[in-house]
């Protein structure tokens, strides 16, 4: 039978042109057919339902689908390095698995609250999708000490940092923002070309992503890029966050925000 939640979104789409912010439901099976690769998306304990992880959303779609821009092969043609790349807030796990198995060269790391059933999926969609030889799932809560995240299979007692961190959706609450920016600090290698990138729908408004702008920048990174992806198309702008003073959210609906943060200059080695 078909998944309730994506019949909405789908009846959204064709009867009002709403795109819809998610595109599966807790204990569904996703394929992402490009690849290919299928996960189950994860449930969480009731206590836990706050974090929103049980469904798969667009933002999460689309970073997979544009996994070229993070320009990994860059990273890789450094000799003797071993690259290594972070999803935070990984939910089902869809654009670290597709990285994963795009570059089996590739360290990557999935990593989500320490919630048992979210984590037990978070796994098993690794081992499904048999690329647990350079992929695996890690509980981690931001704001926590970061040195079993950090941990590496080649050197489980000297942490690393990462060279690349991508994110989905998780700049929605401004209440998380101060914490959040705390992590991509304490995880983010402090060289020229790390980088992390975040893509945000705008449901919650523009107003509270440009909220996290301002903290990102008050934190000690640098905006490296700002740019609003057309989700269902091909369009690119620039960030512009008094849009919001002129668009219904039908509109809003139709952009994604992909921002790209890296260290300033001085601090990098």
């Amino acid at each position: 039978m078909d998944d309730p939640e994506e019949i909405l979104n789908s009846s959204l789409n064709t009867l009002y042109e709403y795109q819809p912010t998610t595109l599966s439901s807790n204990g569904s099976i996703f394929t992402y057919p490009r690849i290919p690769v299928t996960l189950h998306t994860p449930d969480t304990s009731a206590a836990n339902w706050s974090l929103h992880a049980s469904s798969i959303w667009v933002s999460s779609l689309y970073l997979a689908d544009h996994i070229d821009a993070l320009d990994l092969p860059s990273y890789l043609t450094k000799e003797g390095q071993k690259v290594r790349v972070l999803e935070l807030g990984a939910g089902a796990g869809l654009p670290g698995i597709v990285i994963a198995k795009c570059f089996p060269n590739i360290q990557v790391t999935l990593s989500d609250f320490p919630d048992e059933k979210l984590i037990r999926t978070l796994s098993e969609n690794i081992d499904i999708n048999h690329v647990s030889d350079n992929c695996s799932a890690r509980t981690y809560a931001w704001g926590s000490d970061p040195k079993e995240l950090l941990r590496s299979g080649d050197s489980p007692d000297s942490p690393s940092l990462f060279h690349v961190i991508i994110a989905a959706d998780t700049i929605w609450n401004p209440e998380s923002h101060e914490i959040f920016i705390g992590s991509l600090k304490s995880t983010l290698r402090r060289s020229y070309d790390s980088r992390a990138h975040l893509v945000a729908g705008m449901h919650t408004g523009r107003y509270a992503l440009q909220s996290f702008l301002n903290t990102a920048v008050r934190c000690g990174f640098i905006l490296d890029s700002l740019e609003e992806k057309e989700q269902s198309g091909s369009e690119t702008r620039e960030w512009d966050v008094t849009r919001a003073e002129q668009e219904d959210e039908k509109e809003r609906r139709r952009w994604l925000l992909w921002i790209i943060l890296k260290w300033p200059g001085e601090v990098c080695i």
